[in-house]
């Protein structure tokens, strides 16, 4: 059978491997083509557009760029109606995938949606459009199955966090990379948010000589680009493609918000959260967004179990007083990991997500292959 998946983030990509992975166990003549990144391709699908080159952040950045948006959603489609797929996948990303669910549905394309926009946080009025268009919706935090029914009557399915199983069994893969005890640097994958708060972490990693900071690369971003803003700095290196080794070996992180911020709490390591967007983009965000928090820490479990630096806030000064807190004072870390197990419970109910997920588009695929 024939599937076509869209993911335009770094974890969308890595979701979308490990789905494809399950996918191609249940049906091993399965024709994939995606729109993802590295992992997807070496899971085995066609890649057809990378993420790196569709990937806008903030309400200014998508107008500047409208035209490569717009371009980006002509050629999908175009590419779409000439593979023909049995099940269009769309994994997140809801500005460009919710508009080509709407042209799906007009063409009569079975469409299944893995990873929910965060349509609880704003934009809930796409909820009344996302029914009409979408055959089936699998979500991945367990507030998300009540919320859909309870508010919208909707029937969605709860397949798990896929992030739980990824870390449970990620095994150590490097040896150290330092001697030193190491703190973590997350600022991102896009180059306009690492500019944005890299800069502010190095900064903040000076006053911290007896510690080796590490700065995960982003995929798709070249090392000339981190070059050019680490020059300075003695005591911060840098790793590609070895995020999860270097907090396997953290004594605490910096995060950009996001997907980050869970992985660094599944991995047990105390973490700040840092946001920091364009003014315009973030006045805008702010007058619509409606959650407490934008750590999914945070939100999933209703409290605030981790700091959260936002615009303003996130300073070098108060960088440095909450790193150096977070690093000593025992209770916070007690409490933290304690958040932490309570919160990996959580996301543990709905079992192996990566599978639960291919087994549900797997049947809804045969079945709508048996009908037509």
């Amino acid at each position: 059978m024939k599937y076509y998946i869209i993911a335009g983030e770094a974890s969308g990509d890595l979701h979308g491997s490990n789905l494809i992975k399950e996918l191609r166990h249940l049906d091993e003549q399965a024709i994939i083509k995606c729109w993802g990144g590295d992992l997807m391709q070496e899971a085995g699908a066609e890649l057809v557009k990378h993420y790196r080159d569709h990937a806008f952040m903030g309400f200014m950045e998508v107008i500047t760029n409208l035209r490569t948006v717009l371009d980006n959603l002509k050629f999908c489609k175009k590419d779409i109606l000439g593979f023909q797929p049995d099940t269009l996948i769309l994994i997140d990303y809801p500005g460009f995938n919710l508009r080509i669910a709407e042209w799906a549905k007009y063409k009569r394309f079975k469409i299944i949606y893995y990873i929910s926009p965060q349509v609880w946080a704003w934009k809930e009025n796409r909820v009344k459009k996302m029914k009409q268009c979408i055959d089936k919706m699998l979500v991945i935090l367990p507030f998300e199955k009540d919320y859909y029914k309870h508010r919208w009557d909707w029937d969605v399915e709860y397949v798990g966090h896929p992030l739980v199983h990824v870390i449970e069994h990620w095994q150590l893969s490097v040896g150290r990379f330092s001697e030193k005890p190491v703190i973590a640097l997350l600022p991102g994958s896009r180059k306009q948010e690492i500019l944005k708060k890299l800069p502010l972490m190095l900064k903040a990693s000076t006053s911290f000589p007896g510690y080796h900071f590490i700065v995960a690369k982003a995929p798709g971003v070249e090392d000339d680009f981190y070059s050019s803003l680490l020059q300075p700095y003695s005591n911060v290196s840098t790793a590609r493609s070895q995020t999860y080794n270097v907090l396997r070996q953290s004594k605490a992180a910096l995060v950009t918000s996001g997907t980050a911020t869970l992985e660094t709490a599944l991995f047990d390591v105390p973490e700040i959260v840092c946001y920091k967007g364009g003014s315009i983009s973030y006045q805008i965000a702010k007058r619509l967004v409606k959650v407490k928090y934008i750590a999914l820490v945070n939100l999933i479990m209703d409290k605030p179990v981790v700091k959260e630096l936002i615009q303003n806030n996130l300073t070098v000064k108060n960088l440095v007083f909450e790193l150096n807190d977070l690093l000593n004072n025992q209770h916070r870390l007690l409490q933290t990991r304690e958040d932490y197990l309570t919160l990996k419970k959580k996301l543990s109910t709905g079992g192996d997500a990566s599978a639960n997920a291919a087994k549900i588009i797997y049947r809804f695929t045969v079945t709508n292959k048996v009908q037509a």
